[in-house]
């Protein structure tokens, strides 16, 4: 199978913010500076994220982006299957 941009981006996004939030919320300016990757390409990718219930997201100043449980309770497939839908080859496998 093949594993789209989105989710490629999305599990870079994750890892990074798993690694950087423990002064609080990443902002996602700086998760695209250090994965040099686009904002606005960025913000695709975190809206689904966050409408998944992967992420916790606080607007304005000091605000940015936080995994809302600890970091190993998250799984490479829920990742992937949020950003690219079932991994089943055929329906009737789901």
């Amino acid at each position: 199978m093949m594993i789209s941009t989105k989710g490629r981006y999305a599990l870079r996004f994750l890892i990074d913010v798993a690694e950087n939030q423990s002064d609080g919320f990443v902002p996602l300016k700086d998760v695209a500076a250090r994965q040099e990757i686009s904002e606005k390409y960025l913000e695709i990718v975190v809206k689904e994220l966050v409408k998944g219930g992967l992420l916790d997201a606080l607007r304005g100043k000091g605000g940015g982006y936080r995994l809302n449980r600890p970091p190993e309770e998250y799984s490479v497939k829920a990742m992937i299957e949020r950003m690219e839908g079932p991994l089943a080859p055929v329906a009737c496998l789901e």
